[in-house]
């Protein structure tokens, strides 16, 4: 199991001219599962696209680091070479790609001169089996990436391409929206076994306790207004659902 942390200290981001990031610090370790609530505006999926580097979102201050490699400094593709996952609170279509090319083009490691072709490993095989622990219909993984699948399917999709790439962290963009009660279960339980599998570190914006009943964080972030207000065991999502954000305005 890989070892390291992913450190956010004092970020701050603006979109569109408006700052929507005012100060955000926490370290998620592997292994570790870290849940990040608060109501809508607060700042979550703004977050979650600057730590991998979505256009249109401006950094004004602060340092994102995973095992020491500034990650704010890298394009997209290297960001997630590097070991950093997003699953996207909305996945997109790509026709024409299949998601078997689109894996295995992100397993094959970088050749140095562009000149050496190196073969991935089984992808194929993975994704079978990837699918089948999470009771994705085999037949979906033929179709172009996300086309004609629905919300549920989708992040499922996202939750067999986290089992095949094996990253060390993993940003969950609302991965339960869009999910029935099984289908959440299966999503969060094989989320969970992949903290001890190979030490996978989750980052999951949620705006439900539901998910984690499933996920069961190690620690809780609320954010309201660009900035975590408390930070808790899984209890605090707890209180959060009872009581609402009211509190923490």
């Amino acid at each position: 199991m890989t070892t390291g942390e992913l450190c956010i200290e004092g970020l701050r981001a603006e979109v569109a001219g408006r700052e929507i990031l005012r100060g955000v610090s926490l370290t998620v370790r592997s292994g570790e599962v870290h849940a990040v609530m608060g109501p809508n505006g607060s700042g979550k999926s703004t977050l979650a696209h600057v730590l991998m580097g979505r256009p249109g979102y401006r950094v004004l201050d602060g340092t994102v680091t995973l095992d020491g490699i500034d990650l704010l400094a890298l394009p997209t593709w290297q960001r997630a070479r590097a070991g950093l996952f997003l699953g996207m609170q909305h996945p997109i279509e790509v026709p024409g790609v299949s998601l078997l090319a689109s894996l295995s083009a992100a397993r094959t490691p970088p050749s140095g001169d562009g000149d050496d072709e190196v073969v991935p490993p089984d992808v194929a095989g993975q994704l079978a089996v990837e699918a089948d622990r999470i009771g994705l219909d085999r037949r979906l993984l033929e179709r172009p990436l996300n086309v004609d699948l629905s919300g549920g399917e989708r992040k499922r999709n996202e939750t067999v391409q986290l089992g095949v790439l094996r990253p060390r962290f993993a940003v969950l963009d609302e991965i339960d929206s869009g999910l029935d009660v099984d289908a959440l279960a299966a999503v969060g339980r094989r989320v969970r076994e992949a903290t001890t599998e190979w030490g996978l570190g989750v980052l999951a914006v949620t705006h439900f306790a539901r998910l984690l009943e499933v996920l069961v964080p190690d620690v809780v972030h609320v954010m309201t207004d660009g900035k975590v207000v408390a930070t808790g065991g899984r209890e605090l999502a707890g209180l959060v659902d009872q009581a609402g954000y009211a509190a923490y305005r």
